[in-house]
């Protein structure tokens, strides 16, 4: 595979100048270097053919210009152009330094994680690896719902290094440059034990898959561990916020406010109008938000599995995410820790629907682990007062006092008051009963009186 050195490169290498005044001058020299060229082309156009009265010279159609002209890609983004055994495609980088910061996360954290970290979120699935082993997946595709027709036009991965997190992009100039591009990304996954995706399981890995083999090209997948971040974060901020989408949680997670961000909507438009005008000017921005995409993936890695892991030094202050993590303990039956958890919520800021549900969680749980009592105190928490869960609290009470206690009078009223809210037939038909066992009750015990 080999590199032709760019610009970017060159200028980088002065020294006292920092990535960001590099950016600068860069884009400066782009844009001058831009306008010369449509300045030269405009002056061809209206310059006189020797030999020829007309003032105008015909424009060369787009689709007979040179590639190189035609598609600008190295005026506007700084890479560099890279061949393999099936081709040539276009790479670009960016990196942040190990002192910078994204949004609440210190970009140096992303080197010194635990090993093991991965393990309960995963469920066990991803082995312990270094950070500097874990890859971090994003692709950009010319559409959403997938199937043999749609590719990646660019492939973004990131890692952890012990200078900084350094972000490397795949793009496909014009869709026959795909297999050059898969056979780099093959080759760079080589050092990686991890891929991290969000939603990647169910989109980004298969997709690519699928673009392996039409390649006739063995995926590299298959080998790595892969944790899909998505479900964890789904657990843990779902009761929380409105929206788990990545952008969202990079606002409310991090605290990071994007500027003239790119719908991921549109993204498939934009890409095919640079395919039709060869301009990519468009698309430019299209890079960054995949490269931040690729950044906020890796910083909410270092987040969410720690509160699955440790959720107690995870310093979670949330209702909503305690009861986030209780759930996910219920599921994995460590009934104490959830109750624990729950118990914990409940004194937080909920709203109505979450708090009742929660009561009505607790309550089942305490049940489970046979400690009627603490069922019973939080039943009755439910029967005072109007909510979803009112009616089958009262129920569950009037269970209670017909087979625990055997007073078939308490039963009987609970019952009652449940059919002030519901007249149910369920309801009704042990009404009847619950009369005729409390009627048979107090004749038992009136006979020993009246002897």
């Amino acid at each position: 595979m080999s590199i032709v050195p760019s610009a970017h490169a060159k200028l980088g290498q002065s020294p006292g100048r920092t990535n960001r005044e590099v950016d600068t001058i860069l884009s400066r020299q782009q844009q001058l270097e831009i306008l010369r060229r449509r300045m030269a082309r405009i002056d061809r156009k209206y310059e006189p053919t020797p030999g020829q009265p007309s003032p105008h010279t015909p424009v060369t159609p787009a689709s007979e210009r040179p590639k190189r002209e035609r598609l600008y890609v190295e005026e506007w983004l700084s890479g560099e152009a890279v061949t393999t055994n099936s081709g040539v495609h276009y790479q670009t980088f960016r990196f942040w330094e190990r002192h910078r910061r994204h949004g609440s996360m210190d970009i140096s954290t992303l080197a010194e994680l635990p090993e093991d970290l991965l393990d309960e979120v995963s469920e066990q699935t991803v082995p312990a690896a270094h950070p500097l082993r874990w890859v971090y997946l994003d692709t950009e595709t010319t559409g959403l719902a997938g199937g043999t027709g749609t590719y990646a036009f660019l492939i973004g991965i990131g890692y952890a290094t012990p200078q900084g997190f350094r972000v490397k992009q795949y793009f496909l100039r014009e869709p026959g440059e795909e297999a050059s591009a898969l056979e780099a990304l093959c080759q760079d996954l080589e050092p990686f034990d991890v891929l991290v995706t969000y939603n990647g399981k169910a989109f980004d890995q298969p997709l690519l898959e699928t673009r392996f083999r039409m390649s006739r090209m063995k995926p590299p997948f298959e080998r790595m561990a892969h944790l899909d971040l998505l479900y964890g974060a789904r657990r843990l901020w779902k009761l929380r916020l409105d929206s788990c989408r990545l952008i969202e949680l990079e606002n409310q997670i991090l605290g990071v406010e994007r500027d003239g961000d790119v719908p991921g909507e549109i993204i498939p438009y934009i890409y095919f109008d640079y395919l039709r005008k060869g301009e990519i000017d468009r698309l430019v921005p299209v890079f960054h938000h995949n490269a931040i995409d690729i950044l906020t993936l890796a910083c909410l890695t270092a987040i969410v599995p720690h509160a699955f892991r440790d959720p107690a030094s995870a310093r979670l202050v949330h209702g909503a995410e305690m009861i986030g993590i209780a759930r996910w303990m219920r599921k994995a039956e460590r009934h104490e820790d959830a109750l624990g958890w729950m118990r914990e919520a409940i004194t937080r800021r909920l709203n109505d629907e979450l708090l009742y549900r929660t009561m009505w969680d607790i309550a089942q749980l305490e049940r489970k682990v046979g400690r009627e009592a603490g069922a019973v105190a939080m039943y009755s928490e439910l029967a005072q007062i109007r909510n979803p869960h009112r009616i089958a609290a009262l129920e569950e009470l009037a269970k209670y006092y017909e087979h625990r206690e055997r007073n078939y009078t308490m039963a009987l009223e609970f019952t009652r008051e449940a059919l002030r809210h519901a007249a149910t037939p369920e309801l009704q038909h042990r009404a009847g009963r619950l009369e005729r066992k409390a009627a048979a009750q107090m004749v038992a015990r009136a006979i020993p009186r009246l002897v």
